[in-house]
């Protein structure tokens, strides 16, 4: 009587993280991608934490700021990152610290936030988010004490008072 040994199957590399089972990548749910910004913002929290973990790769930060129609420096100055470290992780097709890619995804979720409010408000045809809100992160709000969103942004804590600003004004009961 002759026995059949099962192969295991081989590993696969997940990005971003050590070898796992070719079944367990399978059931792993694909990363949200930066610039899809709605579905950053209704995605899960564990998938965004995948991402943080994983980190943003610089070059799709640029991607995201090329969307925002606003320049450079004054995102990265406020989401606190370094031009030269950014720059240098472009160049090299590198991911950012998962402490930058924290900053990032929010802001990224934000985006989403606008886009799904105007989406569920009606007709959204020719709204761009992402332009909209870096334009509005820099305006003083009486909600924030006569400081801009953008003064926010360098924190977790921040990015969900300002997330929490924008709903307000999605109920009306915005001041």
């Amino acid at each position: 009587m002759t026995s059949t040994v099962k192969k295991a199957p081989s590993p696969v590399k997940l990005p971003g993280g050590g070898p796992v089972s070719a079944s367990r990548a399978a059931a792993a749910p694909a990363l949200v991608v930066l610039t899809d910004f709605g579905e950053m913002y209704r995605s899960t929290p564990t998938r965004r934490v995948e991402l943080i973990r994983q980190g943003v790769r610089a070059v799709e930060l640029k991607d995201m700021v090329r969307l925002m129609d606003t320049s450079q420096d004054r995102v990265y100055k406020v989401l606190r990152l370094s031009p030269a470290t950014v720059n240098r992780k472009a160049s090299r097709d590198e991911a950012l610290s998962s402490e930058d890619s924290e900053r990032v995804v929010g802001m990224s979720k934000l985006i989403g936030q606008v886009q799904t409010m105007v989406e569920q408000s009606g007709d959204p045809g020719g709204f761009d988010a992402a332009k909209w809100l870096a334009h509005w992160i820099e305006e003083p709000l009486p909600a924030l004490g006569g400081a801009c969103p953008a003064d926010y942004m360098d924190t977790m804590e921040g990015i969900k008072l300002v997330s929490n600003v924008l709903s307000t004004m999605q109920s009306g009961a915005y001041v």
